[in-house]
């Protein structure tokens, strides 16, 4: 096995562009496997050869330097081809999440400016409302043919029809290339910018990590529209000159097969995927799969046992990292490891390229000994460039001299390691989703019965959040909980529909008269034991269907 540095050593230089990149991995291994997506597969070669074609059919959309390109569509090969093909054009690429309703896509496609999308068939109807009032009115571009929409054009057509690709844009590497949308404690999205280089920084610091080969297959099971998956499982595959095997989502029911006939090697999860597989009835699972690695976290004894006993996989990795700044921290892949931390500072193959610094700082920022909890500041080569359109947030997230404020408080012990404490920020994590609190509040609000709310993560069964909303209700107003969740799912992805709903004579505020949520927070278990449980409304509701069945 090379060690993480031989493997970076087998390419020639690149220039921090993803093109010059490629081009390396090329020049090495053309007819090596790079993309497999169902029976689909694409070499490197192919790779290169299919995002040059990619950049002139954007090119002849219209789109330059500096434009940002929308896609809101489940894991494709067309976002990997456009990604490629936009910094090719030195454009960005805008990833969303196929499952917003249109007003969370139109704020995102509205504040990044899209001037096109590509989009899923079955988001078109979303993104045609999300799109409505932006002028001028972006292209539409389908991932797939549309029977519904004979007219609209499809990325394979003109992909096989694009003529030869333009020469790349005249831009460097700190270009940016992508928009990751995060939420916020203001309740909208943040558009977090990062250049090339800190593309391929993550993903050959993720061969670090996970001790990737050329020889190793990724299995993406988590959303594009993630720093995971983006970061991590494409730009680690890339780096090792290894194969990406896509698929449009996670299945539990499926998971194993496909890890079986896909032959996969290595896959990133979050700590609901790997809970649900810990859950899952065993007939599910298929022996003689090829997985040797998994990258998650937060991981358990429980997992870890289940994982390498159960299911055969010996070799299982916990990091931590943000939109902002990607692969922070990480378990060392030949340890020593610690189930459930944080790891240690996670460094880059190349020792020239500096690892990232940390500190753990109290109120008034200053450095606190080990053992005592407080926030996490990190300084790293891998970091956004700032908040797109948002001067005032990107000023909000640094100290001085370069320090990212994480709003995460943790502690260190006295091997170094770093632990997890809560979340300082008004974030509820579900299934590797940061969901801001306050979008919530400003959902449930807007319903006429309502005259104050406040989402608050309360524990849940798989090791993430699940949502509880502790509602005021207006004067003489009695709304259900089955009101409010409806309410929220018309205007909300699923994901952020509340499980919970508690109907309160008065919410705790602070001075300033916002809510205190932290006094929220100190009484989850209650609120929760009040509360209407409305996922377990809809068990009792379908087994009932299934018993007059």
């Amino acid at each position: 096995m090379h060690t993480p540095l031989e493997v970076l050593s087998l390419y020639p230089p690149h220039d921090g562009t993803l093109g010059s990149w490629l081009a390396a991995r090329v020049a090495i291994a053309p007819d090596r496997p790079c993309l497999e997506f169902g029976e689909h597969v694409l070499t490197y070669a192919q790779v290169v050869s299919a995002s040059q074609h990619a950049a002139a059919l954007y090119a002849g959309l219209g789109v330059r330097a500096g434009d940002r390109i929308g896609v809101m569509a489940h894991n494709h090969p067309s976002t990997v081809l456009t990604l490629l093909a936009l910094a090719r054009l030195g454009a960005v690429l805008v990833p969303v999440n196929p499952d917003y309703r249109a007003a969370e896509a139109a704020y995102v496609f509205g504040h990044a400016g899209v001037s096109g999308v590509l989009c899923a068939p079955e988001a078109l109807a979303t993104v045609r409302e999300a799109v409505a009032q932006i002028a001028p009115a972006p292209w539409l571009l389908l991932n797939a043919p549309d029977a519904a929409e004979p007219a609209l054009p499809v990325f394979d057509a003109l992909l096989a029809a694009a003529g030869t690709a333009p020469p790349p844009a005249p831009t460097d590497a700190q270009a940016p290339c992508v928009f990751i949308y995060t939420s916020g404690t203001t309740g909208f999205p943040k558009g977090v910018m990062h250049g090339q280089r800190t593309l391929i920084g993550a993903g050959e610091g993720f061969v670090q990590r996970m001790h990737l080969q050329p020889e190793d297959r990724l299995l993406c099971i988590l959303p594009m529209f993630h720093i995971n998956a983006l970061f991590y499982s494409l730009a680690g595959a890339l780096a090792a000159g290894a194969t990406l095997i896509l698929l449009p989502r996670f299945s539990a029911g499926r998971f194993w097969h496909e890890a079986a006939r896909t032959r996969a090697t290595e896959v990133n999860t979050i700590a609901a995927v790997t809970n649900i597989l810990l859950r899952r009835p065993r007939s599910e699972f298929v022996p003689g799969h090829a997985l040797r690695k998994v990258y998650g976290a937060p991981l358990t004894a429980e997992c870890c046992r289940v994982f390498q006993r159960e299911f055969g996989v010996p070799t299982l990795i916990e990091g931590y990292g943000m939109s902002e700044i990607p692969g922070v921290l990480s378990n060392p892949f030949e340890g020593p490891q610690k189930i459930g931390s944080m790891g240690r500072p996670s460094a880059h193959p190349d020792p020239a390229v500096p690892p990232p610094e940390l500190r753990i700082v109290d109120e008034a920022g200053r450095d606190l000994p080990d053992g005592q909890a407080g926030e996490l500041w990190v300084k790293t080569p891998l970091v956004m460039q700032g908040y797109y359109r948002d001067p005032a947030q990107t000023a909000a997230a640094f100290a001085a001299d370069g320090w990212f404020k994480t709003g995460d408080l943790v502690h260190r012990d006295a091997d170094g390691f770093y632990w997890f404490v809560a979340r300082a920020r008004d974030i509820i994590r579900k299934r590797g989703e940061n969901i801001a609190g306050a979008e919530l509040d400003r959902v449930i609000e807007a319903h006429p019965d309502v005259l104050q709310a406040a989402a608050i993560p309360v524990p849940d069964a798989l090791g993430e959040d699940e949502i509880l909303a502790a509602v005021l209700p207006r004067p003489g107003a009695a709304p259900d909980a089955a009101a409010i969740a409806a309410w929220c799912r018309e205007r909300l992805a699923p994901i952020k529909v509340p499980r919970y709903v508690v109907f309160v004579e008065h919410l705790p505020l602070t001075p300033t008269h916002r809510v205190a949520k932290f006094k929220l927070r100190e009484q989850a278990e209650a609120l929760r034991a009040q509360a209407k449980d409305l996922a377990a409304d809809r068990a009792a509701d379908k087994a009932a269907d299934d018993s007059g069945k």
